[in-house]
């Protein structure tokens, strides 16, 4: 049965509301690590972005990422950060979906494709995070925001959050092999 447009557009915003929930939760309550001396937090949460946007493209990756985490930020008392996980976060779903779209026809090995996809956009997330920190910081400095000690804490949760996402994303792909149409 062909699914038109309208359906289409619904299980797309039902996704990304259950992946933006899923997002907030794991952020928010697999105990977030907090960094005193970035002001930051290290979580888990960007897995569940990895997912989303690996089996469901970037309009659910955007829409969980952003929404879930932003959310996340502002219930664990992270609320200088919301306006910037929101463009972060949701530019990094994005370009993940995105590019496991794009880069299916060149690279078949799904395995390959999904750790170069979640590697870029995991860069954009540690770029986007030291522009924001470091815009924060000279805006705001009574927040003492040190932009560029965070860098390695940012790779350190993406290279987790890959580990753990891309074996996910396969068994998930296993158990239900009719998610492979949706991408």
């Amino acid at each position: 049965m062909k699914k038109d447009g309208k359906l289409r557009v619904t299980i797309n915003l039902t996704l990304a509301t259950i992946f933006a929930a899923l997002v907030f939760v794991v952020t928010s309550q697999i105990p977030p690590i907090p960094i005193p001396a970035t002001g930051g937090y290290f979580n888990l949460g960007e897995t569940t972005i990895y997912v989303a946007a690996l089996l469901f493209g970037p309009f659910v990756g955007a829409f969980s990422g952003g929404i879930g985490a932003m959310l996340a930020d502002i219930y664990l008392g992270y609320v200088h950060f919301a306006p910037g996980t929101l463009i972060i976060k949701g530019v990094e779903g994005a370009l993940v979906g995105f590019l496991n779209i794009r880069l299916k026809n060149w690279i078949p090995n799904s395995t390959v494709r999904a750790i170069i996809c979640v590697v870029l956009g995991g860069i954009e997330m540690v770029a986007g995070y030291f522009l924001y920190e470091t815009l924060l910081s000279v805006l705001f400095p009574s927040l003492e925001i040190y932009a560029i000690a965070e860098v390695p804490l940012n790779i350190g949760q993406l290279l987790v959050s890959l580990v753990i996402a891309v074996p996910i994303t396969h068994a998930l792909l296993r158990i239900f092999p009719q998610l492979k149409r949706q991408i």
